[in-house]
């Protein structure tokens, strides 16, 4: 079943806020109108991180359609990774192909990487949407090639401890 970009958005910030809480992190929710760079502020030790939580069912996150000028995505990465500070991370939710009863695939990650990630997407053409799990065709730019994100932005206490101890 296919639901709203909404709902999932929902869904996504509130599973983030659960995992943060049971890493026994404070977390502060936003109240109101969004801040347009993270959704949630986690705090240990007066070392304090913004969040920008993502979801998606389909496998992906589109993150820099928007700044994408003439085909220039190297260009569009930049401008993306520009308006992201030092003290931001992304919680990527993935909800596709889990089950209702079954907790979402949950990724930690600087913006520094997601920006490498994607400039080496398609065979280093670059992209704007950053893959989970994607095969390309043979008639991408892309073909024969796999991208994958890396095991080592897996949620887990020992990865947000990582970035913490790097704010």
């Amino acid at each position: 079943m296919t639901i709203s970009s909404f709902h999932i958005g929902v869904a996504a910030e509130a599973f983030a806020a659960g995992l943060f809480a049971r890493c026994a992190v404070n977390v502060s929710v936003q109240y109101g109108a969004n801040q347009p760079e993270y959704d949630l502020l986690v705090e240990r030790d007066d070392k304090v991180l913004k969040v920008s939580v993502k979801g998606s069912q389909d496998g992906s996150w589109g993150l820099t359609q928007s700044l994408l000028k003439d085909a220039d995505y190297h260009r569009a990465i930049d401008l993306w990774l520009g308006r992201h500070s030092v003290h931001t991370v992304f919680c990527l939710v993935q909800f596709k192909n889990v089950p209702l009863a079954e907790l979402p695939r949950v990724y930690l990650v600087k913006p520094v990487d997601i920006a490498q990630r994607l400039r080496e997407t398609a065979a280093g053409r670059g992209d704007t949407i950053l893959y989970e799990d994607h095969t390309w065709g043979v008639r991408a730019h892309g073909a024969g090639t796999i991208e994958r994100l890396p095991s080592t932005w897996k949620f887990s206490k020992c990865r947000l401890d990582q970035l913490l101890s790097e704010a």
